[in-house]
């Protein structure tokens, strides 16, 4: 994903090539001769904007519902990892210390592992091999008491709640935005921009300003649909402070 000054670049170039495009325009084809079109123009202008804006607000409207799933499931993952610490506390002692400590080492994975993995676009693992221990102690334990083996249950549980906020997280770094999508909007900011360039204005100043600030806005619209589109990637991208917020959680008796 892109950082902070490459996205800066990729909307300088594309305002720079809207007014290039609104010079090379005006010179080979003088604003004076397009004035007679103007009414056909605006017409095109319209009905164009207007389907593009409705595109563009869907996409960042879907964008941002998936980042603030993928931000939710994640604070669920978290709080599900400390319900398994806490109900630890009813298990025999051994395994009580055991999945005390593969918790601990859950948090410590996710951030330090998963999170860079996720980053870097590649599937993270350090997390699913520790859930798989954890099941594994909760599965072959074998509680003595009527309160232990509630424990055990209740923990099982809330271990299946873990694992599917795990594989969800999962499925939700390595997702993205259909190349035909980004074919769309690239297109319809293309066609948008050019036919705003199209426009015989009287005033060449106002009419630059008018194509700057158009040009200006798709750019920063779909650099935003970019960032948000991998909501653990980027320069906007969903924080670890859920699994700080349970290391901290885990660090109290």
């Amino acid at each position: 994903m892109l950082n902070s000054s490459q996205n800066f670049v990729i909307i300088l170039f594309a305002v720079l090539g809207s007014l290039l495009f609104m010079w090379v325009l005006n010179h080979f084809w003088p604003k004076e001769k397009r004035r007679e079109h103007n009414d056909q123009i605006g017409w095109q202008l319209t009905a164009l904007g207007t389907t593009y804006a409705v595109i563009l607000g869907f996409m960042l409207y879907a964008v941002w519902t998936g980042f603030g799933a993928a931000d939710l499931n994640v604070n669920l993952e978290a709080d599900a990892l400390v319900n398994v610490y806490r109900l630890a506390a009813g298990l025999p002692e051994a395994q009580k210390q055991h999945i005390r400590d593969l918790a601990r080492a859950y948090a410590d994975a996710a951030i330090e592992k998963d999170w860079p993995a996720m980053a870097n676009a590649a599937v993270p693992n350090a997390t699913r091999d520790i859930n798989s221990e954890m099941w594994q102690a909760l599965v072959t334990m074998k509680g003595a008491s009527e309160t232990e083996q509630s424990a055990q249950s209740h923990a099982l549980s809330v271990m299946t709640s873990l694992t599917a906020y795990q594989r969800t997280r999962v499925l939700q770094s390595t997702a993205t935005m259909p190349t035909v999508l980004w074919c769309v909007l690239i297109a319809g900011a293309v066609l948008s921009v050019a036919s705003s360039c199209l426009f015989g204005s009287a005033n060449e100043i106002l009419h630059a300003l008018q194509v700057f600030a158009f040009a200006l806005l798709i750019a920063i619209s779909l650099v935003a649909i970019g960032d948000i589109n991998r909501p653990f990637q980027g320069t906007v991208h969903v924080s670890t402070f859920a699994f700080t917020r349970a290391q901290d959680s885990m660090r109290l008796p």
